[in-house]
């Protein structure tokens, strides 16, 4: 999960984390550990996100589907 890439492109669109989590229909703390990784997002809620945002598949593959990096 890049948790940055997608607040990277909520601000491109004006979108907050708590639109996305209503579009979702969650509320701010689910959608947050949906981006933690406590819990997955699913293949539903991505697609509303990606509707929400314009994604295209990269972005989709970029923000849902790789790795966190982790720092050292």
């Amino acid at each position: 999960m890049n948790k940055d890439y997608l607040r990277y492109i909520c601000s491109e669109h004006n979108k907050s984390f708590e639109d996305l989590a209503r579009a979702i229909g969650v509320n701010l703390s689910t959608f947050y550990r949906k981006l933690s990784g406590e819990s997955d997002f699913s293949r539903n809620e991505i697609q509303i996100i990606r509707d929400q945002l314009h994604l295209s598949s990269e972005d989709v593959d970029k923000i849902f589907f790789t790795p966190a990096l982790t720092k050292t």
